[in-house]
């Protein structure tokens, strides 16, 4: 069997990081990590080829070899898949389609002739059982959730790493809090699920081998979920890092009680993490209740950030406006919020109800449901009915996004968390990094409308914060994009 395996195009979103991937002479942020690992459950025996939309285009003989066609989406690759299976059935290909788009929404997707939904690990195997024995079905489920230290290691070799910014694993699945808003917790459920250390760290051996080095991304949906199992990895992987002279620097999503925890943060630190996303959503309590985020009314939200922070983590967060508690004065409490605690890379979207999730549950009980999501919730589009009114909404979000990433709030952002920011990774320079470096003096140093603030920036860390100085240049460049993003969306 020849299999061909998919990646979706991704639009252009806060995360694609496309403005910043040619300073960087990369194609994409992130490798497909579902696809490949889809393709190491899949019979050894089968020929693959994997097709990232996102770096490289299908062509005409590569669809042509293939027996059947997988697919795999997120729902902000909706409008990318359909054409991709459309493009198949034209070429009279059979198509199987998984990931969290077609679990969450598979009526969207017409033209797929099987669909293996859920954790892959259970129902891929279904399949090709099935398909095998000449009777494969439409649609395979199942709630049952996998021992994910079962799960193989992804098959690296069906791409070329040297197109992505980032290569990714993931070590845990689920989520022990149950937000209104999440759909992790429909997916993956609230046990977290973890692989073995042993698992991980020949992961990252086989990453290592393959020439890798710089940044990885665990993806995990709270990395934290499983605080004992956490730490018994981190441990670990702190004693291979310094055997092997930190090849990685690791980045990963986490939930904010990470700062009650000063042996993690320590772990984290020593084991060479140096960013953390973490959801803080909103500083209106009225609103974290609302939501059931319950772990974030019992902290000081501004010094669980300095925390991480003087750990040597950067801050990474995502906020919300929509809620039915927030009311108009939402926005300036939002942007004054942000600005203070000095979180650089704030993701602003609005609420999103996703398909399954208790608020979609809730929401269409109330007769609020505008339609389905786009599954970006930075693109300006709304799917329900706020009580504060639409025009209201979509107008102050629009504002406060383009308000956060002027180039004057950027920057003050970038020297507020600089002042607390206690580097301690230990990084490589890379060739790519030095090119981005001097391609930055041009476009942002010479071209751009912020190159004051950029020279006072670059030249201020230079001479009083050297270890930071790296991470001061890539943020000046992702404000471009993040900027340009802003822009875009409020053109539209």
């Amino acid at each position: 069997m020849n299999i061909l395996l998919i990646n979706p195009k991704y639009p252009e979103t806060f995360w694609s990081f496309k403005h910043v991937l040619r300073f960087i002479s990369k194609k994409a942020a992130f490798p497909p990590l579902g696809l490949l690992t889809v393709a190491a459950i899949l019979p050894g025996g089968w020929q693959k080829k994997l097709v990232d939309l996102n770096v490289e285009p299908l062509t005409d003989a590569t669809l042509d070899w293939a027996d059947l066609v997988f697919v795999g989406a997120m729902l902000v690759q909706r409008e990318s898949a359909q054409e991709v299976i459309d493009r198949a059935k034209a070429a009279g290909k059979r198509v199987v389609a998984g990931g969290p788009a077609f679990t969450a929404a598979p009526e969207l997707f017409p033209g797929v002739d099987h669909l293996v939904l859920n954790e892959g690990e259970i129902t891929l195997p279904l399949f090709v059982r099935d398909f095998l024995a000449g009777t494969p079905q439409p649609r395979y489920t199942s709630a049952e959730k996998p021992d994910i230290a079962k799960t193989p290691a992804p098959l690296w070799q069906l791409i070329k790493m040297k197109n992505y910014a980032t290569m990714s694993v993931q070590f845990s699945r689920g989520c022990p809090f149950n937000c209104e808003f999440c759909d992790i917790i429909v997916m993956n459920g609230r046990v977290p699920r973890t692989k073995s250390p042993a698992q991980m760290l020949g992961e990252l051996e086989t990453l290592r081998k393959a020439g890798w080095r710089g940044s990885v991304f665990i993806v995990d949906d709270n990395f934290i979920g499983n605080k004992d199992k956490v730490k018994t990895f981190l441990r670990e992987l702190i004693a291979w890092q310094k055997a092997r002279k930190y090849p990685f620097t690791f980045f990963t999503e986490a939930s904010l009680n990470l700062a009650q925890d000063e042996e993690l943060m320590r772990l984290m630190s020593a084991a060479n993490f140096h960013k953390v996303f973490l959801g803080i959503e909103t500083p209106s309590m009225d609103s974290l209740k609302e939501c059931s985020k319950l772990q974030n009314t019992t902290l000081d939200l501004a010094k669980a950030v300095n925390s991480i922070q003087s750990n040597g983590m950067q801050v990474m967060a995502g906020f919300i406006v929509g809620f039915d508690s927030d009311t108009e004065r939402i926005f300036e409490t939002q942007m004054q919020f942000i600005q203070r605690i000095g979180v650089v890379t704030a993701m602003v979207g609005m609420l999103a109800a996703l398909p399954g999730t208790r608020l979609w549950h809730r929401l269409q009980a109330e007769d609020r449901l505008l339609g389905e999501t786009s599954g970006e919730n930075t693109d300006g589009s709304l799917n329900f009915i706020p009580k504060m009114g639409v025009d209201t909404l979509v107008k102050g979000y629009k504002d406060l996004v383009n308000s956060l990433y002027a180039p004057k709030e950027y920057y003050a952002r970038v020297n507020t968390f600089l002042k607390h920011y206690r580097p301690t990774a230990f990084s490589r320079v890379t060739w790519s990094e030095t090119v981005a470096l001097f391609r930055s003096f041009w476009t942002i140093g010479l071209r751009s409308h912020a190159r004051l603030l950029y020279w006072k920036l670059i030249l201020k860390t230079l001479f009083t914060k050297f270890k930071a100085f790296p991470t001061a240049v890539e943020m000046a460049i992702c404000g471009l994009h993040f900027e340009k993003c802003a822009r875009r969306m409020r053109e539209e």
